[in-house]
């Protein structure tokens, strides 16, 4: 065979080989149907890198509304947008970070669940603006900033085959998060916090304790992964920007943090016994979500560095946890990045699948392939009786199927039943075109490779134009937000891809080259 006329043949074996190295090496494609381990790494859960969708491994799905309220046709502008937010966070009663201007938008919003739509307007009108409209829920940006964060938390968390989406019901936008191989429980701890980290100094001030915010979320650069001190005290080290370093020392000299009394020698010698009612503290808080989750004295050695300017050149330190939970959990949010707003879980639904009935559909499934395949054996036999003709038909339509399964191995894309039916309707449009070439190209005996060249052209031209019909049908179940429909779109669109532009043709070079004496 002449590898330069029958390049398409070629291009379908490199693909097949590299679809089988996504399929079954590992490491080569994200890891699929993983449950996480110990350390929040996700495991393998087969032989393949292929991922599972809840429908085939089971796990959670979440859908719920965003908390918080959205003013609309209010003047607001890049000048005034500071201030507006921290009127309207004082007219509520409620943190700054908790409202969110948009002059590009004309909006103001607020990301909390305690507020009504009448304290919200009067809010709005107190700082002298004018809503038109004051609804529930918050906006594109926002929604789009929450489905990033929890994406970003799920993956860090080691969980495969993830997907964050937002779907339209009406006048409501809902966050629809399925994680395959997590319990309820888990995904809930996940996503209904915003997981806000923030570092306060806690110092005593005119004979009383004050509490001062140093660090925020936006102030590290760097953030590692959980480890264990010689103690056995779990901490994550992190590195602040430059900005952040030189504002942090000045404050730890500001608030008496480079003193003796202001940092620990040791253990035994602790500056810091915060919640034990000592009114001449000085610690280091960690602060979830507003909750005191850890706090620690500052190390003599970090404070003589804060004291001589040494820190800024390397601004490195650890931040302590109770527990390796804790540990993970801070690493998470610090890495992500927190919520601009939680989701309303009592608006919403929660759907809990058993990995046991999930994974009851697996056989199932490669049963209805195999039965699919086998059918489509018997009607070529049938029809052709030739089995130069039959079987690279049959190889082709599954050697298409086998490609998908790379292609999902390698996106990591989850599969779900839908996705099964999109690779059933691929075999059976796959072997409808590969019988217009067939029938085409033997319609009359076949002389030479120039009239084969010619039918086949021809049949192509019909192949092109019912592979383009299936596209736009199907485009608009790919793009819309339609569930399971959309996985079944998008396997079926690239799987007619991937035969209109490789198998199709690759076929027509292999029956040339059988039924063809010459190749001029």
């Amino acid at each position: 065979m002449n590898v330069r006329q029958n390049w398409r043949v070629v291009a379908l074996c490199i693909l097949i080989v590299l679809s089988g190295v996504a399929l079954f090496v590992p490491g080569a494609a994200p890891i699929g149907g993983g449950t996480g381990d110990s350390t929040g790494n996700a495991t393998a859960s087969g032989p393949t890198n292929l991922n599972y969708g809840l429908q085939l491994d089971g796990g959670t799905r979440i859908r719920a509304p965003v908390e918080g309220l959205t003013a609309e046709g209010v003047n607001v502008t890049v000048d005034d947008q500071t201030a507006i937010e921290q009127g309207v966070a004082a007219n509520l009663g409620v943190e700054t970070v908790d409202v969110q201007a948009r002059p590009a938008l004309g909006t103001v919003e607020v990301h909390s669940g305690n507020v009504t739509e009448a304290a919200f307007r009067q809010a709005v009108e107190a700082e002298g603006l004018q809503p038109e409209t004051v609804r529930p829920g918050v906006t594109a940006p926002t929604r789009e900033t929450i489905v990033n964060t929890i994406q970003s938390k799920l993956d860090a968390t080691g969980f495969g085959g993830t997907s964050v989406t937002q779907v339209q019901s009406g006048d409501r936008h809902y966050v629809v998060i399925e994680v395959p191989g997590a319990n309820t429980t888990r995904v809930r701890s996940i996503v209904e916090n915003r997981g806000v980290v923030r570092m306060v100094a806690h110092y005593p001030q005119d004979g009383s304790q004050t509490n001062t915010t140093v660090l925020s979320q936006g102030d590290f650069t760097n953030i590692g992964t959980p480890q264990t001190n010689q103690n056995g005290r779990p901490y994550v080290r992190v590195v602040l920007t430059e900005q952040s370093a030189e504002r942090f020392t000045d404050d730890m000299k500001q608030y008496g943090f480079t003193t003796e009394e202001g940092t620990s020698s040791g253990p035994g010698d602790p500056a810091c016994t915060f919640g034990v009612g000592n009114d001449t503290d000085y610690c280091l808080l960690t602060v979830l979500d507003g909750n005191v989750v850890y706090s620690a004295s500052v190390d003599e050695d970090l404070g003589r560095s804060f004291a001589n300017g040494d820190f800024v050149k390397n601004p490195e330190f650890i931040i302590t946890a109770n527990n390796m939970s804790e540990a993970r959990q801070l690493q998470i949010n610090l890495r992500a990045g927190a919520l601009p707003a939680t989701l309303d879980l009592d608006q919403g639904d929660v759907l809990y699948v058993a990995p046991s009935r999930a994974s009851s559909f697996k056989p199932l499934s490669l049963v209805t392939g195999l039965f699919a395949a086998l059918a489509v054996s018997v009607v070529i036999f049938l029809r052709y009786g030739r089995k130069e003709i039959a079987l690279p038909m049959l190889a082709t339509a599954l050697s298409e199927v086998f490609i998908l399964l790379g292609f999902s191995a390698s996106t990591g894309l989850a599969l779900n039943l839908s996705h099964i039916a999109g690779f059933i309707a691929v075999i059976g449009t796959g072997v409808d075109d590969l019988v217009i070439i067939a029938d085409e190209v033997m319609a009359e005996k076949v002389s030479s490779a120039r009239i084969f060249q010619s039918r086949f052209r021809k049949a192509l031209w019909i192949i092109g134009g019912a592979a383009a019909t299936t596209i736009i049908a199907m485009s608009p179940l790919a793009v819309l937000s339609l569930g399971d429909l959309r996985g079944f779109a998008i396997v079926t669109i690239v799987g007619v891809l991937i035969g209109v532009f490789l198998t199709r043709p690759a076929y027509g070079d292999i029956l040339r080259y059988l039924l063809t004496d010459e190749e001029q």
